[in-house]
């Protein structure tokens, strides 16, 4: 077992592109950490550097007490499944599975007991004799799982490896690959742009934007306590409702409407207000802190439905709530209940998390926001 862990790494390839920007975490034993964020945020260079496929321009990659920034690819101890499965076509999959382990000239018995086992775990016993071409997506994305697995490395990495598959299959090779890490005891570093894979696989996530890491927290953490105004609008779907308003006294005003400030710092100029699609509701007969609007647009998930709703009194502001399907929705008028407990402030100015005076502080002293 070994600890992962990068000090203050830097990739720069000209002075206007440096995709990873001063990145420091630790990545312990039995966690799985997964980076998300938009494309070109330094996720996949990140991993690249890890796996030796890179070389940082400043800055270190720890794997247990080694530094090792100096060595091959293949004296890391890693194991890498990457998003084009990368299968020798010639071989079966016993030999694709086995091939890893060969070249580190472990005896053949062992070799043996070991593809066998990792086989077994993932449900290939009945395809060892085939080769790639004949083995579906899902099938050869799990031979590419067990050439990971059987290796017994320090670190494993997971570049995108579900992105290639259909939806339906993709939701249950995560489920596999869930159930598969979950019983091991070595550090998982996972690249995805899809933050459902982000929110269901991990135990930590890394949220970054262009090159700067800007929260790292366990998933409902950085989904109920989101450290900034980017990672508030990114994770989550539908999209948190941000909205830029305006502040009389301890009140933000929106449209017609006076929302009030919690305690915990002085209200600025202007606010940004934050709520999730579903945290609006339709207000109750006797609430008082409500808003009214009309239904301008319908969008029909299955199981809910998305109404984006224009706010009385506020020109071109649209707030969208997450309502219950049971229900026919047309454009009419509205009355939303936003509950106060369910509300995010951030600065309008740099974006970060406002901390109210029921909430710790610890996350909002944390990582600022770089752009």
């Amino acid at each position: 077992m070994a600890k992962l862990e990068l000090r203050h790494l830097n990739k720069t390839y000209s002075p206007k592109i440096v995709p990873v920007k001063d990145l420091s975490l630790a990545v312990e034993d039995g966690e799985f950490l997964t980076f998300v964020g938009p494309s070109g945020c330094g996720k996949s260079t990140t991993l690249r550097m890890i796996a030796g496929l890179e070389q940082p321009t400043k800055g270190e990659v720890r794997i247990g007490d080694r530094n090792v920034n100096a060595k091959a690819p293949g004296d890391r101890n890693i194991a890498m499944v990457f998003q084009s499965y990368a299968l020798y076509p010639h071989m079966t999959v016993h030999d694709n599975i086995a091939s890893g382990l060969k070249l580190q000239k472990v005896p053949s018995n062992e070799i043996r007991h070991r593809v066998a086992e990792t086989g077994h775990i993932l449900g290939l016993e009945e395809l060892m004799d085939r080769k790639p071409a004949k083995l579906s997506g899902g099938q050869r994305q799990r031979v590419a799982l067990a050439r990971a697995l059987v290796r017994r490395p320090d670190v494993f990495l997971l570049d995108e490896p579900l992105s290639n598959l259909d939806a339906l299959l993709r939701e249950q090779v995560r489920a596999e690959l869930k159930q598969i890490f979950d019983a091991q005891s070595t550090p998982v570093v996972y690249v995805t742009h899809d933050q459902t894979e982000a929110m269901t696989l991990s135990t930590k996530v890394a949220v970054l934007n262009n090159g700067y890491l800007q929260q790292l927290d366990a998933p409902h953490e950085i989904y109920n306590r989101p450290a900034n105004q980017f990672v508030a609008g990114f994770i989550g779907s539908p999209q948190m409702n941000l909205l830029t308003l305006k502040c009389q006294g301890n009140n933000a005003i929106l449209g017609d409407y006076r929302i009030p400030i919690p305690g915990g710092f002085a209200p600025p100029p202007e606010i940004v207000l934050g709520i999730r699609p579903e945290h609006v509701r339709l207000a109750r007969p006797d609430e008082r802190q409500t808003i009214q609007g009309q239904v301008f647009l319908v969008e029909n998930l299955g199981m809910s439905y998305l109404l984006s709703v224009r706010i009385k009194g506020a020109e071109n502001v649209t707030v969208r709530a997450l309502l219950s399907a049971d229900q026919r929705w047309n454009n009419e008028d509205l009355t939303l209940a936003l509950p106060l407990e369910s509300i995010h402030w951030f600065n309008a100015q740099n974006g970060d998390r406002l901390p109210t005076t029921h909430e710790e502080a610890h996350l909002d002293q944390g990582i600022p926001v770089k752009r």
